[in-house]
């Protein structure tokens, strides 16, 4: 039979812990500074803007539609291709400020009507997000992220204990803010379809992260004599083969998205590869370390606390009173 990883195999995964500790703790500070400097490139869903969606004809394709559109002097133009490619439908995206974004309709209306003849085209609708809708719906979806970080923390606190929980939501965390640094070092748009991509990953890097812990409780409950460290390194050993397969074939589905989708999937898909890769990493190395660290705190903590009450018992035995009934000689 096939197997990616022999059995018995030992890779000394939490050896070097320390290493992708410090390396994923500068990438997520290296996200940080970007993000206050360059900052994300928002959508017109987080930023406010205009869309319209038209039909067209068959001699348009969207690389027409995009030269026209751009020789109107359409602001912060995007153009995505909706629907089957023989309907030829397009969605015309604009960023602007309120009175510029009213005026975008009439421009595409205005295209249209200079290049094709009545009956050629259609403008199926006309929306406009203005810029404190926009901000709103920012605001909400960085809500959305944290409460579903929280409602994590409280679910692996339940399902294992207080020493699983927070390594699962830094790892989720730190999964989040690399995929988002991605985004900042390449300036694609960050909108709605984005947003929704990054809470699909949370749920499904938690889930690699679940496996993971399973395995690594029921090491220790089967082989007492192990230290934390020992236990963890033999339970993702055990589990890799699972953590490959599961990644490489959810990466490859995705990567077909992104290949054959079309524009309409392609930064959605984009995202999800992103985080597949950063998901895996950190199942694998930031989850399991920190279960390390912070189960070797709390053990560190529980002996300190019991050999102070083991000194402070032996000081009062030596400051007892002496007999009173005893004479010296």
């Amino acid at each position: 039979m096939f197997e990616i990883i022999k059995p018995g195999t030992q890779i000394d995964f939490v050896g070097k812990r320390f290493i992708w500790l410090g390396l994923s703790g500068l990438a997520m500070l290296a996200t940080f500074v970007l993000f206050f400097t360059n900052g994300l490139n928002y959508g017109i869903d987080f930023t406010g803007g205009a869309e319209v969606h038209i039909k067209v004809p068959v001699s348009w394709d969207i690389s027409k539609v995009r030269v026209e559109m751009d020789a109107a002097g359409i602001k912060g133009l995007r153009v995505q291709q909706i629907g089957e490619l023989s309907l030829h439908e397009f969605l015309i995206k604009a960023q602007g400020d309120e009175k510029s974004l009213n005026l975008v309709s009439g421009q595409v209306r205005g295209v249209l009507e200079k290049q094709l003849k009545p009956g050629e085209f259609e403008i199926h609708r006309s929306d406009v997000v203005g810029p404190a809708a926009g901000s709103s719906l920012r605001n909400s979806g960085f809500l959305a992220m944290f409460y579903a970080l929280l409602c994590i923390l409280v679910y692996v606190t339940i399902r294992f204990d207080y020493r699983y929980s927070p390594g699962a939501v830094i790892a989720l965390f730190h999964d989040s803010v690399i995929t988002l640094g991605v985004f900042i070092v390449t300036q694609k748009q960050f909108d709605l379809q984005i947003l929704a991509a990054l809470l699909a990953l949370i749920g499904y890097s938690n889930n690699d992260t679940i496996i993971v812990y399973d395995r690594v409780r029921e090491t220790v409950k089967q082989h007492p004599e192990l230290n934390i460290s020992k236990a963890v390194n033999r339970a993702v050993n055990e589990t890799l083969a699972r953590t490959i397969l599961t990644s490489l074939t959810t990466f490859i589905s995705v990567f077909a998205l992104w290949l054959f989708g079309g524009k309409v999937i392609e930064d959605f898909a984009f995202t999800l590869m992103v985080g597949i890769v950063v998901g895996t990493y950190s199942s694998i190395f930031i989850a399991s370390s920190l279960v390390i660290s912070i189960t070797n705190y709390y053990d560190k903590r529980a002996a300190k606390l019991k050999a102070g009450g083991n000194a402070k018992t032996g000081k009062h035995q030596m400051t007892a009173r002496p007999n009173p009934g005893h004479v010296s000689g």
